[in-house]
């Protein structure tokens, strides 16, 4: 069976067909109609009958979003793509397209993707982790996302940071109304807020500390520190095979020797056999997860 994939983003809709082997047969993006419900729904309709019309047959349909359908109501929620919440866009888009639609969080297909033929691959357990303008996490064991009866699995980026220095206590202001929230210390912003810039990146702070500049490592240093707390309070709970790394702080190479190294201060075990690994198919990898949110076997 062939997958269909669309990853629903605020400036972009980006829509994949992948084959039963996971190959590529179909990619399209156009800019997502911002502000309007309606012309989401006529925008993902439409994106689906020209895949179909691409490859020749009907095929299934899965849609990965930053936010969640509530298992209580049907209704989209935590959305940033604002005028989708309060909308039952799962079952209007399965009324639209005549069949059924599988949703996922971003980060959930993310995860997924990376599961099943990417860098986790052949792992029982995996957590995915998107490290970017937020700080987002999945759960997939044996081939299948955990969402969990509130479909929150995997939010760890809206817990306090672990094991916090009395200078990060209480941690700033978080939007989801609390303060000390590990998306805080480990998006992009809490690497440039380390710094002590306003202006710079964080990929910018990367480079300077690849340059050796004296700044930019101390920050660097303290950023490894709070993600190896936070992924071993991960570890403790969950204790994954793998934990897979996306977004674009994914790509500064030293996290993948020197968080494992650091981790295991604060993990309750006398060897730690999880690997940290970055991502097979980059920015790819949500767009793949929701096509696989029908699993190998359709």
């Amino acid at each position: 069976m062939m997958r269909i994939g669309i990853d629903l983003g605020g400036t972009k809709i980006e829509t994949v067909v992948l084959a039963p082997d996971g190959t590529l047969r179909f990619r399209r993006r156009i800019d997502s109609p911002r502000g309007s419900y309606d012309g989401t729904v006529e925008a993902i309709v439409e994106q689906v009958a020209a895949a179909e019309a691409a490859i020749g047959t009907r095929a299934t349909v899965g849609i990965g979003m930053p936010g969640i359908v509530s298992p209580a109501t049907g209704l989209v929620k935590n959305a940033n793509s604002t005028w989708l919440i309060g909308h039952p866009l799962q079952e209007d888009l399965t009324r639209a397209l005549d069949r059924e639609v599988r949703m996922a969080n971003d980060a959930n297909c993310f995860a997924l993707s990376e599961a099943s033929d990417g860098a986790g691959a052949g792992a029982r357990v995996v957590f995915g982790v998107i490290l970017g303008t937020g700080v987002g996490g999945g759960i997939v064991v044996d081939g299948r996302v955990l969402v969990g009866p509130n479909a929150i699995a995997g939010e760890w980026g809206h817990n306090p940071l672990p094991w916090q220095e009395p200078d990060e206590y209480p941690g700033p202001d978080c939007y989801c109304g609390r303060r000390g929230c590990i998306e805080m210390f480990l998006s992009g912003a809490g690497l440039v807020r380390q710094f002590g810039g306003t202006n710079e990146t964080a990929q910018a702070i990367a480079s300077a500390a690849a340059r050796g500049e004296r700044a930019a490592l101390g920050a660097l240093d303290v950023y490894m520190k709070r993600l190896a707390k936070a992924l071993a309070s991960v570890i403790n709970v969950l204790d994954p095979d793998v934990i897979v790394l996306g977004g674009g702080l994914s790509n500064i190479d030293v996290f993948y020797a020197r968080v494992p190294e650091a981790w295991g201060a604060w993990i309750f075990s006398d060897r730690v056999d999880t690997r940290l690994v970055r991502a097979t198919h980059g920015d790819s990898s949500g767009v793949r997860g929701a096509a696989w949110l029908w699993g190998k076997d359709g």
